[in-house]
This record gives structure tokens, sequence and C-alpha cells, in this order.
């Protein structure tokens, strides 16, 4: 019996939100437009681990980030028409994980 390949485009999507943070920054920026600084305290990642994981969303075309000229600078992060249509596969990952994912009461 020969072993089903799995999809190229599969183990790239995988491999994408298994990055540590990806998933919990598309999450965050699913309640709407953000500034830097709120993402990084709501979800506790440093701002050196934010900036890589939304460079890399940006690259993929999943987070758009709009510079608005102002002094001072306001930098505004939101998921694109790409980011948005992961929003029902974020919530079945939640909807899984409060049914089947105990709290680690060590935190």
């Amino acid at each position: 019996m020969t072993q089903p390949t799995i999809c190229p485009k599969f183990e790239k999507a995988i491999s994408l939100l298994s990055q540590k943070w990806t998933t919990l920054v598309i999450y965050q920026l699913l309640l709407g437009t953000q500034h830097f600084s709120e993402i990084r305290s709501a979800i506790g990642i440093s701002g050196k681990v934010l900036s890589d994981r939304l460079k890399d969303l940006e690259n993929q075309q999943i987070v758009k980030r709009e510079v608005i000229p102002e002094t001072p600078v306001i930098i505004e992060y939101s998921l694109t028409e790409k980011g948005k249509s992961m929003e029902p596969i974020i919530r079945d990952i939640e909807k899984w994980s409060q049914f089947w994912i105990e709290p680690d009461l060590n935190e």
C-alpha cells in the first residue's frame, strides 16, 4: 500500500500557521485594525518577534500595514481579505480548544 502524499499547498499553510505567535496575531487582528503596541500587549509577545511575524504575514498578504503620516507617524495593522478568510478556521480551533484543552494551572 502506498502512502498518500501531502499536498504542497496544505503543507505550506500548516507551516505558516504553526510558526510561533502567528495564529495568535491573526486571532487578535480578527477584532479589527490595531496598532503595534495593542497587539503586543494583548498577546504578550516581544516587539522583535511581533515585528518579524507581522512582516512575514504582510509578505504572505495576510496582514496589511498602513502608515498614517502624522506627527508622530501612526502605523496600523489589519487583516486583508486573505487574512479575514481564515476566521472560520481560527474560530473552529477556538471551539475545539474550549472543549478539549485543559487549562495549564501552573501559569
